[in-house]
């Protein structure tokens, strides 16, 4: 019997921050994850398409990273739960925090942004990855479902 070899990728996961875990925001409230995401954010685009991005937490509430997840149009952006947790599961996160821009400068959530955000609650879950907060922003405000009482 002929023995087949086949050949495969490595996957390898790195986590290589160019600062000190000390100098790491923590967020204890959804100012602050505005802020964070606001200093983060490109202001040749938040008023010009839709992105959706994810903040990975530690433990501890500390930011681990902030990845962009999808970029659209003006009216939004499709946003697949299964690259979201994978994501958020390679980098060992504890916790993420969804966020999204509306680039109409009106920050209050869509039925589209509820059943989401619903959904990707539910996810969390189950991988007991929660899900903290969904923070919409806009230029000069946002809005969160968590204080929103909607998490």
């Amino acid at each position: 019997m002929e023995k087949t070899t086949y050949q495969v990728a490595e996957i390898e996961i790195s986590y290589k921050p160019q600062f000190k875990a000390s100098e790491r925001p923590k967020i204890d409230s959804s100012n602050k994850a505005f802020h964070v995401l606001c200093s983060n954010w490109s202001e040749d685009k938040i008023e010009f398409l839709e992105e959706f991005k994810i903040i990975l937490l530690n433990r501890a509430n500390h930011v681990l990273g902030m990845v962009n997840i999808s970029q659209g149009g003006l009216a939004g952006t499709y946003v697949d739960p299964k690259i979201v947790f994978s994501i958020a599961l390679k980098a060992n996160s504890s916790g993420i925090i969804l966020s999204h821009n509306h680039p109409s400068g009106h920050c209050l959530p869509s039925h589209a942004d509820i059943e989401l955000t619903k959904r990707m609650v539910e996810i969390g879950a189950l991988l007991e990855l929660p899900v903290l907060d969904h923070v919409i922003i806009c230029p000069d405000h946002y809005y969160s479902f968590k204080d929103e009482g909607l998490i």
